[in-house]
């Protein structure tokens, strides 16, 4: 390796570092509930189709606008290949910068946690405000858009909730509820339509 390469290499792995950071930055937003719409579910005539090597089953259409709290990317864990990201999600008071100054919110494992302080909405709000969602997006193209989010981001989002099977007697359910909790209370989620601002 030439010695004015070694410093280029240096300068480039920086840049990249730099730019990456400053991507994925959380957006700030203004004090006050951005979104005030609670996410709707309805009734859903589709019926089971296949998604790759997954068949999805419909249970239910699934719209939502919500403020994005965190987003965590998948590659290698066992269902990465049908849900790449997972997006932390919240409406009403956990829409509010001010609420959300009292929680610390972490992702990991297909799971959502949110750490309040002592001054912070009661627990069981906080929750019945905020969803975790495993994202199968529908097309390359929403894959793309639904990469491009980042924690502040503001998403409507549509589709259907669906339970999959997969290859060796793989199964993944969907949480029908916004107000359970624990293992199990994800939305297993093929968005057809996304919208970001």
């Amino acid at each position: 390796m030439p010695g004015w390469s070694k410093p280029l290499l240096i300068a480039a792995l920086l840049f990249i570092g730099v730019f990456g950071a400053l991507a994925s930055r959380p957006i700030e937003r203004p004090r006050g509930v951005l979104v005030d719409r609670e996410p709707v579910q309805g009734a859903t005539e589709r019926t089971a189709f296949m998604h790759g090597t997954f068949e999805l089953r419909p249970q239910a259409s699934y719209e939502i606008e919500a403020r994005v709290l965190s987003v965590e990317r998948y590659r290698f864990e066992g269902g990465a290949r049908l849900s790449p990201l997972d997006f932390a999600v919240g409406w009403g008071p956990m829409s509010d910068s001010t609420v959300l100054s009292h929680f610390r919110i972490t992702q990991g494992g297909r799971f959502f946690m949110i750490y309040p302080d002592e001054q912070a909405l009661d627990l069981s709000d906080a929750l019945g405000s905020s969803a975790n969602m495993h994202l199968i997006p529908a097309t390359a193209q929403i894959r793309d858009r639904l990469g491009d989010v980042r924690a502040g981001h503001l998403v409507q989002l549509r589709g259907l909730l669906v339970n999959a099977n997969g290859p060796n007697g793989y199964t993944w359910q969907t949480s029908l509820s916004r107000s359970d909790t624990g293992d199990g209370a994800c939305e297993l989620f093929f968005v057809e339509g996304v919208s970001i601002r």
